[in-house]
């Protein structure tokens, strides 16, 4: 997965946040989560939905019955930096991630199943695993 990981992001770097490859266009970030027992920076892309000036990200990890290393790290470390295209290019971005609460996730969800049908495929595979999904909002400066 690293390997695929590292081609979309340098796709992502190299055309201003734009990634053709598996459809993303101009829908993915690049999370920098913090590992939450090493400390080092990793590096996460992920298809994000714009809610205002927020993002929303899903730990659907391709329908695996488990989640993600990112969620783990940002339960840790919500206080980090993504990269999302913006103004013509890509710009860095502090954000604050917050997990949605329960009386949200249906709805919320909804707006990954309009996004993309993989994501109802995801389900299939994921053993009744429910997905976390994490609003990112920019810090206040």
């Amino acid at each position: 997965m690293a390997d695929f990981n590292d081609i979309i992001i340098d796709e992502f770097r190299s055309n201003g946040g734009h990634v053709s490859t598996a459809g993303f266009g101009d829908s993915l970030v690049v999370l920098h989560t913090i590992g939450a027992k090493s400390g080092a920076v990793r590096l996460n892309p992920l298809m994000a939905i714009r809610e205002g000036e927020s993002w929303l990200v899903v730990g659907s990890a391709a329908g695996s019955p488990k989640d993600p290393a990112w969620v783990h790290n940002l339960r840790a470390h919500p206080a980090i930096d993504i990269e999302a295209p913006g103004d013509g290019g890509i710009r860095t971005v502090a954000v604050d991630a917050d997990e949605i609460p329960e009386s949200e996730w249906d709805r919320q969800w909804q707006k990954f199943l309009d996004a993309s049908d993989g994501f109802a495929k995801y389900t299939e595979t994921a053993e009744g695993r429910r997905f976390p999904i994490f609003r990112l909002t920019p810090t206040a400066e």
